[in-house]
C-alpha cells in the first residue's frame, strides 16, 4: 500500500498534466523531501535518460579526459586517435579500481591499482604479469562503453542498452537556439559544487523568471527584469523561457552573425531534464550539470562558454564573478527552503502565471511522463 505521501504525490502530478497554466499549484513536500523517491529517479530518469556530462571544448585534444559520477557509474568520457569522444566505464577490469580521477590528459587510461592500462578507445593494452592465465584473452577485455551523443556542443551519455536517439526530442528547442551557435562558443570557466537542496528546486530555481526581481535586485534584475520574462512552450524532452534583456542597459553584442535584433537581445533559459540547465545568449553563455547525490544534495558543475576570440580576461573574469553573486544568493535562498520544505506547516501554494514560474509546472508534467510513483 502506498505511503500517504507518496499518494499525495501522485495525485498531485496527475492533476499537473490536465491542468491549465492559470491554476497549477506546486508540488507537496514528498516531491522534494522523501528519500524512497531518489531511488526511483535514479533508475527512471537519472540511469535512462540522455544526461549532460559537459561540453566537448573541455576535450579539446586525443587523450583529453574528464570524469564523472552518473547513478553508481563512474564514467570517463575521453576524445579518441580517431578525434571522436567516447564515454567509457572508469572501473578496471581487473579487480574494479577506479582507473582516473578529475580531468587532464592520458595516453593511456592507467589502473593506479596494478597498472592494467587502456587505450584511448577502451580496449586493455597491457595486463602485467597476466601472461599465465590459460582462461583469460587480452585481445577481448575492454571497458564497457556507453551511448554518446554531442548537442549545441554538449555532451550527453546514456546508461541504457539502446537509448532512442536525443536529436529528434529537442527539435523545438534546435530552431530557438540555433542561431546563437553555442557550438562555436568556448568554454572559459567550469567549477563543481554541492548544494544542499533538493534537484528538483534547483532546476526550478534556474528555470523560473519570478525570483529575478525580488531576489536578485542588484545582479540579474538590471538585465533581466522578471517582467520581460516569457514562457516557451515545453516539448517532451525539453522546456524553458525567453528571459530579455532591458533596453536600458548597455548590451555587448558580440555574437554569431546569424543572430537577429530579437535573439542578441535575448536569453533563452533552457532545461534539458533531468540534467542540464543552461542560459543562452548570443555574447556569453552559462550551463549547469545537475547530479543528486542525496535527496537533500545535489552536485553541480557550472561552466561559462563565450562567443568569439576577443574577450579579454578581465571581462570574463568579471562574468565569472558576477555569476557566484546571483549563484550565491539562490544558494542562500533553497538551502533555507529546504527546512521549510520538511516542515509540517508546508502547504502547496499556486504558481504564478505561466511567463513567471511555469518551469515548475513543466518539470512537474515531465516528471509525471517519465515516473510510476508507487
Amino acid at each position: 500500500m502506498a505511503k500517504p505521501s507518496l499518494a499525495e504525490l501522485r495525485a498531485a502530478l496527475t492533476a499537473s498534466e490536465t491542468c491549465a497554466d492559470d491554476q497549477a499549484w506546486s508540488m507537496p513536500t514528498s516531491y522534494y523531501t522523501d528519500p524512497d523517491l531518489l531511488a526511483l529517479e535514479r533508475e527512471r530518469l537519472f540511469g535512462a535518460e540522455w544526461i549532460c556530462l559537459g561540453r566537448a571544448d573541455e576535450l579539446p585534444n586525443p587523450g583529453d579526459f574528464i570524469t564523472f559520477q552518473l547513478c553508481d557509474e563512474p564514467l570517463i568520457a575521453i576524445r579518441g586517435d580517431d578525434g571522436k569522444i567516447r564515454v567509457l566505464s572508469n572501473v578496471c577490469r581487473h579487480r574494479g579500481s577506479i582507473i582516473a580521477k578529475g580531468s587532464g590528459h592520458a595516453l593511456r587510461l592507467v589502473c593506479p591499482y596494478h597498472h592494467w592500462s587502456y587505450d584511448r578507445s577502451g580496449t586493455l593494452a597491457a595486463a602485467p604479469r597476466m601472461e599465465p592465465h590459460k582462461g583469460f584473452d587480452q585481445k577481448s577485455c575492454r571497458l564497457p562503453e556507453f551511448a554518446c551523443e554531442k548537442w549545441h556542443g554538449f555532451v550527453f551519455t546514456n546508461l541504457s542498452a539502446n537509448p532512442p536517439a536525443l536529436g529528434p526530442r529537442l527539435q523545438g528547442l534546435d530552431a530557438l537556439i540555433r542561431n546563437y551557435h553555442m557550438e562555436e562558443m568556448a568554454t572559459r570557466y567550469v567549477v563543481e559544487e554541492v548544494w544542499p537542496v533538493n534537484w528538483k528546486c534547483f532546476i526550478e530555481n534556474f528555470m523560473e523568471a519570478y525570483h529575478l526581481s525580488p531576489l536578485h535586485k542588484t545582479t540579474l534584475h538590471p538585465m533581466n527584469p522578471t517582467k520581460l520574462c516569457t514562457h516557451i512552450p515545453a516539448g517532451d524532452a525539453y522546456f524553458g523561457y525567453n528571459a530579455g534583456f532591458s533596453p536600458d542597459l548597455p548590451r555587448s553584442y558580440k555574437g554569431h552573425p546569424d543572430l537577429t535584433d530579437a535573439e542578441a537581445t535575448n536569453c533563452v533559459m533552457l532545461a534539458v531534464p533531468p540534467g542540464l540547465v543552461s542560459g543562452c545568449s548570443g555574447d556569453y553563455s552559462s550551463f549547469i550539470c545537475i547530479q543528486p547525490e542525496a535527496v537533500d544534495r545535489v552536485r553541480v558543475k557550472m561552466g561559462l562558454m563565450f562567443y568569439g576570440p576577443t574577450w579579454a580576461q578581465k571581462d570574463v573574469d568579471y562574468a565569472v564573478d558576477l555569476f557566484h553573486q546571483y549563484m550565491a544568493e539562490d544558494k542562500e535562498v533553497l538551502t533555507a527552503m529546504m527546512r521549510g520544505l520538511n516542515s509540517r506547516h508546508y502547504n502547496r501554494g499556486p504558481l504564478a502565471q505561466a511567463d513567471y514560474e511555469g518551469a515548475a509546472l513543466d518539470l512537474a508534467r515531465y516528471y509525471s511522463r517519465r515516473m510510476s510513483v508507487p
